[in-house]
């Protein structure tokens, strides 16, 4: 299992399963692993997703600024209970979509923890009621820089505001509100996604709880000069023009270069290893699922998010938090390696938060939460039921 990145309107992509390939990875998974193979359902699938939508209008962002409308993708699993308090929110990564359980009927690319969500799995759908939400800004369904801007007929481009974590979790708290969702057992989610869980903790501390926190951290790092970094490697494109290249061809070329290398620090040389150890058709397969990638994920998205992470900054409200927190970090990661959990854990326990450490031994990476599922699902499940026990 693995963070797949997935377009909500291309079967193309449901086919490929984008990023780091969840069909051709089965072969190379223990068995234990692999929760559904072949083409059948196995027991415990979620068959026939369905890609949801919700808008609102006039949301206003920290900044102040207004925005008349915005739209937010999302899906569901399992039932809502009368009472509104079976919920659990699934938060994706920085480049990731919302498609993290189940499939798009029986063919269709299963989720990205679709090891972890589901009928009897650790966070049970038999049970709870998930929901799994597009963040604002990003390329798989939200509001972002490539939609069309009412007021000019054209892309927002980097017209588009500024936004912060702040705001991208008060939109997913709208969307809760008009799903009738009362209380959270747990925001969950990898990598961005832990920016998120971190920062639903500090923002709407009574409404949750358990945070899983998992590949990441609770504050941004790099600084306005990730940012600049960023851009400066977008506009070596021929096509850039400021950013607003949406009428000039794009910008897929860069991306797709920015692709491959995103793809390789986050371990996707020793996932494919096994099912292709030849290294030149290792290295093809590498680049067509970054080409895929770059056709769908729209380089301002890239950079109104990367301006939100590297912003971010959970740490300093610690004492707010009143969840419990699970943290998972991987053994292998480059992203965030486990060299940084002694000094979160220290944080944590002197902000009087209770947390446990977990960490996943995988040689997977950044990958890890969802390609080797089955070597965290049974702590996660356990810390699962203790929130459950709560609600």
């Amino acid at each position: 299992m693995c963070l797949t990145f997935y377009v909500p309107d291309l079967s193309e992509e449901d086919r490929i399963s984008q990023s780091i390939g969840r069909r051709p990875l089965l072969a190379a998974l223990p068995v234990a692993s692999v929760l559904v193979a072949g083409g059948g359902a196995a027991e415990g699938d979620l068959l026939e997703v369905q890609k949801r939508t919700f808008t609102a209008k006039d949301f206003k962002l920290v900044s102040g600024t207004v925005m008349p409308e915005i739209t937010i993708a999302y899906e569901t699993y399992g039932t809502l209970a009368p009472d509104g308090r079976n919920a659990v929110l699934l938060t994706h990564g920085y480049t990731s979509s919302q498609h993290m359980a189940g499939r798009y009927g029986e063919n269709g690319a299963e989720g990205s923890w679709d090891g972890l969500v589901g009928p009897g799995k650790a966070i049970d759908t038999d049970r709870l009621f998930v929901v799994s939400s597009n963040m604002l800004g990003s390329s798989y369904g939200s509001t972002n820089p490539a939609f069309i801007n009412p007021a000019t007929g054209k892309p927002h481009g980097p017209d588009f505001p500024d936004i912060t974590l702040v705001d991208i979790v008060a939109a997913q708290k709208a969307l809760l509100d008009s799903l009738g969702a009362k209380h959270l057992v747990a925001v969950a989610g990898p990598s961005f996604g832990g920016y998120q869980t971190y920062q639903w903790g500090v923002t709407y501390p009574d409404f949750m709880d358990g945070l899983v926190a998992v590949v990441s951290a609770p504050k941004g790092s790099g600084g306005e000069a990730a940012v600049k970094s960023l851009v400066d490697v977008l506009a070596k494109d021929p096509n850039w023009n400021g950013g607003w290249y949406y009428d000039k061809g794009g910008i897929t070329g860069t991306l797709t270069d920015l692709r491959v290398a995103t793809l390789r620090r986050y371990g996707i040389d020793e996932q494919l290893a096994a099912p292709f150890p030849d290294k030149a058709n290792r290295e093809a397969e590498i680049r067509k699922r970054a080409e895929t990638w770059s056709k769908v994920f729209d380089g301002n998205s890239l950079v109104v998010l990367r301006k939100a992470s590297v912003r971010f900054d959970a740490e300093k409200d610690m004492p707010k938090i009143k969840a419990k927190v699970l943290y998972v970090l991987s053994r292998t990661d480059k992203v965030f390696p486990p060299t940084i959990a002694p000094d979160v854990m220290a944080k944590l326990k002197a902000a009087d938060v209770s947390a446990d450490y977990f960490e996943i031994d995988s040689d997977f990476g950044h990958s890890a939460s969802g390609l080797d599922a089955a070597k965290w699902a049974p702590r996660l499940k356990a810390f699962m039921a203790t929130l459950e026990k709560r609600s």
